[in-house]
């Protein structure tokens, strides 16, 4: 599998979260630490399989358990919010890559593949590991980038302030 479609793909989501200026999500939906958070949770997924498919080793590749809220809130205390998850993300997405250029024929190797994408993608069987690649960047990234960019379009939500009262009466008398 040629990495330059996926290394683009990549470039897009770290120039989303290099823009900033997120606001907060919708009740119920991660914030743009926890999808970043989550990006790089799974990369290192890929990575301990794309290493198992290079040696020759059965491996089986589960997305399900990066998007638990507590493994990604602990991930975004560790590594100080946005901007550390971020260099996180840029080192683990170029790891991914490299090592994707590195399959050649290996790429068509099967890897029990287990892997949620909301309502949209439901993945619970063997797959050629190019094909669990393929449907990262075509489908896992895309929907993440879509969800930072709604998150630049939220108002960023600050707290209502009243003004405070000055002299004078309390209430007109």
């Amino acid at each position: 599998m040629e990495s330059g479609h996926l290394r683009q793909v990549y470039a897009e989501v770290l120039d989303e979260i290099d823009a900033g200026g997120f606001g907060l999500p919708a009740d119920g939906d991660l914030t743009a630490e926890q999808i970043v958070a989550h990006l790089a949770a799974n990369d290192e997924l890929m990575i301990e399989a794309t290493e198992a498919v290079l040696a020759g080793s059965t491996f089986a590749y589960y997305d399900l358990e990066t998007i638990h809220r507590p493994q990604l809130d602990a991930m975004v205390s560790e590594y100080g919010g946005l901007s550390g998850l971020t260099e996180l993300f840029r080192t683990t997405s170029a790891n991914l890559c490299d090592l994707v250029e590195r399959l050649g024929l290996a790429e068509q190797t099967p890897v029990e593949t287990h892997l949620r994408e909301g309502f949209a993608l439901v993945v619970d069987e063997v797959l050629p590991w190019e094909r669990t690649l393929d449907l990262h960047q075509r489908v896992h990234l895309p929907a993440h980038l879509e969800q930072l960019r709604a998150l630049r379009a939220a108002p960023v939500r600050r707290p209502v302030t009243r003004p405070v009262p000055t002299d004078g009466p309390a209430h007109p008398g």
